[in-house]
C-alpha cells in the first residue's frame, strides 16, 4: 500500500483541480497554475529538441519498445532474418509473398504460379516502413501519392516466421489495399501533425516511433522558456510548461498509459478525434475504448489489452496508487530491466517474511527462478494476433483455470473499460462499429437499436441512425428519413469538415443508400457532399464519377475517375470506369491499355476482363478475346455471357 503525507495529498489535489480548471473554457485561472503546453495551439518540437537537453533519458528511451516503434525499412531497423525461400502462400487467394532486400532497400513480391509451375502475375512494390519494435513482430507499410498502406508481410519475431499480418489470414487479404489512419498512426508514431484532413490516410510527412511528447505533451513552450533561463525548480515545485506524468494525480498517470495499451473498438466522442487525446486528461474526454465479454473466457485476451488485463487484478483494485509506471519504467527497455526489478516490486505489497512470501512448493519456486511473473503473469498466446505470445497483465494466483476451455463461451456485452458511465451514443456507435469491424453478428445491431430509441428526439441524430439502416442495408428506411427531413436540411447539416469525415461518411452512406434503391438524381448530391467534405478519399471520388456516368455525363465523370488516379494510381475501379468511358467514345486502344493497367494490379476482376474483351471485339483481336473470355470464366464458371461468346467464336 503506497502511504501519503496529508502535504503531498493535498498538493495532488490542487493539481488535478487546477489543470480541470485550466480546460474549462472562459475561466479567469492564471495560466501560469495550469500546464500550458495541452493548449491546442502549442506545436510539438520532435524527440531530438528533447535530445538536447535530455541526453540521458534519450539514449536509453530509443531502446524501448516506445522508442523503436516504427522507423524507416532498411537493415538497421528489420529484424527479419529473410533469405531466398522466405515466401508466404495465400491459399485463399492464391496469391504467394516473397520479401527481398535490394542494396539498403526492401521490397515485397507479389506473384502467381501456374499449372507448370510458371509465373503468370507479378508485382513489386518497395517497403517504405517497418512498424514494431522487434521484440515480437515487424510490419510493413508503404507510401503511395503521399497515402499510407499496410503491405501483406509480417516477420513474428519469436517464431522466426513470415506469415500474413493479423487480419489478412482466413480469406480476408487486402493486399496493398489496407489503409494506415489516425488511429493506427496516433499510437504507433510520434503525434503525426502531418496528417492531412479530408482524408483516411494521407500524410505530409510521416512521424517516426513514439516519443518524448506522446507522454509529456507538445514541448514548444518548455522549449521557448528553458532557452529564455525561465528555470523551475522542480524539486519543490511543478513547471507547468510541460507535463511531467509523475506530478499528476495517480489515476492521470494511468490515462496516458491506456491510450495505447487499452486496444479495443474505440468509439470517438463528437467531433474528436484520435490526435485530440494530451497527457493529464482522461482518455474518456476522447474516446470510449470498448472490448466484448464472454463467459467462460477468462484466459482469452488480446494483445494491446494490458491495461484491461491490469484492472481485473487484485494487485490494482486493492491498492491506492498502483499502475503501470510501479513496474515499468518508460524511460528504459524492459528486455534491460533486470527480473529482480519486477520481483522487489512483488515484495513492496506483500510483506510477509520471506519462508511465506510465496506458498508454491520449493522446487517450483527453483524451476521458475524465483520469478513472480513466470507464474503469476505467464506467457501466452494473443487472440488477434498469430505466432506471439505475451504475458498476461491479469496478476492471479495460478490455479489450473488457465489450462480449462471447457464449457460454452456467450457474448455478455460489451464493456467500456475507460468509462463506468459511457452515455447513450457512445453505447449505439460501439455496437455498430462492432458490427462493421470486427463481426458482423446480427445482435450488435439489435443492440444499438435499443441505444438509439432512447436518444432524445430532439436532438439530430442523423448520423447515427443513417449508420444504422446502412449497416441493416435497409435503404429504404434510410432514404424514408432523408425524406422526411428534407435533402436540403440534411445537406446543410453536413458541412463541417473534420479530422474523424464523420459527415463525410454519413454523405457517403445516404448517397448509396439511393444509388442502391435507383435514384441516382438523388444520390449525386450526398456524393458531391461527400467529396467536398473529405477530398482525400479515393473511394468517394470514384463513386461521383461513377454516379455521373450512370447521369450521362461521361465528361464529368473522366473529372473524378481522373482525380481518383492521382490520389491512388492503383485504384483499379477507377482504372477500369475510365477505360470503359473511352470503350464508349470509341477510344478503344487507349480503353484496352487502362484495362490491362487495371489488371497488373488485380488479375482476378472480372469487370476488367470483360471489358477487355469488349476491347478486343471491337479491334478484331479474336486470340486476345478468347484469353479474356478464358480468364473471366476462370474466376467465374457460371459467367454465362462469357461461355456463349467464347462458343460463338469457337474458343471452347
Amino acid at each position: 500500500m503506497i502511504k501519503r503525507s496529508l502535504v503531498l495529498l493535498s498538493i495532488s489535489m490542487l493539481v488535478a483541480v487546477m489543470f480541470q480548471c485550466g480546460r474549462q473554457t472562459g475561466g479567469d485561472t492564471d495560466a501560469e497554475q495550469t500546464y500550458v503546453n495541452l493548449s491546442d495551439t502549442v506545436k510539438y518540437v520532435g524527440i531530438e529538441t528533447c535530445r538536447k537537453c535530455h541526453y540521458q533519458k534519450h539514449q536509453t528511451f530509443v531502446h524501448t519498445g516506445m522508442g523503436s516503434s516504427f522507423g524507416v525499412a532498411d537493415t538497421a531497423k528489420s529484424v527479419a532474418r529473410i533469405s531466398d525461400t522466405t515466401i508466404i502462400y495465400d491459399p485463399h487467394s492464391n496469391f504467394y509473398y516473397q520479401p527481398y532486400w535490394k542494396g539498403d532497400s526492401l521490397f515485397l513480391k507479389e506473384f502467381r504460379l501456374g499449372a507448370n509451375g510458371d509465373t503468370t502475375y507479378r508485382q513489386n512494390r518497395k517497403i517504405d516502413y517497418v512498424v514494431g519494435s522487434g521484440q515480437h513482430t515487424n510490419s510493413h507499410l508503404f507510401v503511395h501519392a503521399s497515402m499510407l498502406y499496410q503491405a501483406p508481410f509480417t516477420w513474428y519475431a519469436q517464431k522466426s516466421k513470415a506469415d500474413l499480418p493479423p487480419g489478412y489470414e482466413g480469406g480476408y487479404n487486402s493486399r496493398f489495399t489496407r489503409q494506415i489512419g489516425l488511429e493506427c498512426t496516433s499510437c504507433h508514431n510520434a503525434m503525426p501533425t502531418g496528417f492531412v484532413p479530408g482524408s483516411i490516410n494521407k500524410y505530409t510527412e510521416v512521424p517516426g516511433a513514439i516519443d518524448c511528447e506522446r507522454c509529456h505533451g507538445p514541448g514548444e513552450i518548455h522549449v521557448q522558456r528553458m532557452m529564455k533561463g525561465q528555470y523551475v525548480d522542480t524539486a519543490t515545485a511543478i513547471d507547468y510548461s510541460i507535463v511531467n506524468p509523475k506530478k499528476l494525480p495517480v489515476s492521470l498517470q494511468f490515462e496516458i498509459c491506456q491510450r495505447c495499451h487499452l486496444q479495443g473498438n474505440a468509439v470517438l466522442v463528437e467531433d474528436r478525434s484520435f490526435m485530440d487525446f494530451k497527457p493529464g486528461m482522461r482518455l474518456s474526454e476522447v474516446m470510449d475504448i470498448y472490448l466484448p465479454r464472454y463467459s467462460n473466457a477468462d484466459n482469452r485476451f488480446i494483445m494491446a489489452s494490458h491495461v484491461d488485463r491490469f484492472k481485473l487484478s487484485e494487485c490494482f483494485k486493492n491498492s491506492e496508487g498502483y499502475n503501470c509506471a510501479s513496474c515499468h519504467n518508460p524511460h528504459i527497455s524492459v528486455r534491460e530491466t533486470n527480473v529482480q526489478k519486477f520481483n522487489q516490486q512483488c515484495r513492496s505489497c506483500h510483506q510477509e517474511k520471506d519462508s511465506d512470501f510465496c506458498t508454491a512448493k520449493k522446487e517450483l519456486l527453483q524451476s521458475k527462478n524465483f520469478n513472480c511473473v513466470e507464474c503469476h503473469m505467464p506467457s501466452s498466446g494473443a487472440v488477434d494476433i498469430p505466432h506471439v505470445t505475451v504475458h498476461d497483465h491479469y496478476v492471479r494466483k495460478p490455479d489450473g483455470s488457465r489450462d480449462d476451455t471447457t464449457g460454452i463461451s456467450r457474448f455478455l456485452g460489451l464493456v467500456a473499460v475507460n468509462n463506468a458511465k459511457p452515455d447513450l451514443r457512445s453505447r449505439a456507435m460501439a455496437y455498430m462499429q462492432q458490427y462493421e469491424r470486427f463481426n458482423s453478428y446480427p445482435y450488435y445491431l439489435d443492440s444499438a437499436l435499443v441505444f438509439l430509441n432512447k436518444l432524445d428526439p430532439q436532438k439530430n441524430n442523423t448520423g447515427l441512425w443513417t449508420y444504422y439502416f446502412f449497416l441493416k442495408q435497409d435503404f429504404g428506411a434510410l432514404t424514408k428519413l432523408v425524406n422526411s427531413q428534407g435533402t436540403q436540411r440534411i445537406l446543410g447539416e453536413l458541412k463541417t469538415p473534420s479530422l474523424s469525415n464523420e459527415q463525410a461518411w454519413t454523405a457517403y452512406r445516404i448517397g448509396e443508400s439511393f444509388y442502391k434503391l435507383g435514384n441516382i438524381n438523388e444520390a449525386w448530391p450526398f456524393y458531391k457532399r461527400a467529396v467536398d467534405l473529405a477530398p482525400y478519399v479515393p473511394d468517394f471520388q470514384n463513386k461521383a464519377g461513377v454516379t455521373l456516368l450512370v447521369l450521362q455525363k461521361p465528361k464529368e465523370a473522366l473529372r473524378y475517375f481522373d482525380r481518383t488516379l492521382e490520389l491512388k494510381a492503383d485504384h483499379q475501379e477507377a482504372l477500369n470506369n475510365k477505360g470503359y468511358v473511352r470503350l464508349l467514345q470509341g477510344e478503344f486502344q487507349t480503353a484496352k491499355k487502362l484495362f490491362q493497367k487495371a489488371l497488373t494490379y488485380d488479375p482476378d476482376y472480372e469487370l476488367a476482363w470483360l471489358n477487355l474483351a469488349n476491347a478486343h471485339l471491337q479491334l478484331n483481336e479474336n486470340t486476345e478475346l478468347r484469353h479474356c473470355l478464358k480468364e473471366v470464366l476462370r474466376i467465374n464458371p457460371v459467367n454465362k455471357r462469357a461461355q456463349q461468346l467464347l462458343n460463338t467464336i469457337g474458343g471452347a
